[in-house]
């Protein structure tokens, strides 16, 4: 069992960065994957970046390719998603997950609670 608790959302103007957190509640966490993703109101959750268990292996979103980077400290059971160039179209609940999959969300087995990222335009 893993338990993942966000941190690190807030309100920003368009074009700020943040930088959202992933804490783990057990070692295990690192024979996982890990993901963000992200839902919008009204709208599906989806998919944002991904890191492999070694932390080599990455994925992003065509949506915020360029402006994300995941990153992962397996010594420290966290994660991170730092975020530049923030638009109004990335406000969102952000969810840090854990699991044997990639891209979609029904392939991880532990979540977050979720963090608001608000950005004004």
């Amino acid at each position: 069992q893993v338990q993942l608790v966000e941190s690190g959302g807030g309100s920003v103007q368009a074009g700020g960065s943040l930088r959202l957190s992933c804490a783990a509640s057990a070692r295990t966490f690192s024979v996982y994957n890990m993901a963000w993703f992200r839902q919008a109101p009204g709208k599906e959750r989806e998919f944002v970046a991904a890191i492999g268990r070694s932390g080599q292996s990455t994925a992003y979103a065509d949506s915020v390719k360029g402006r994300f980077t995941i990153s992962r400290d397996k010594a420290k059971n966290t994660g991170s998603l730092q975020m530049n160039s923030l638009k109004a179209e990335d406000t969102a609940v952000y969810y840090c997950a854990a699991g044997r999959g990639w891209y979609s969300a029904a392939s991880y087995d532990y979540w977050g609670q979720g963090t608001q990222v608000t950005v004004s335009s």
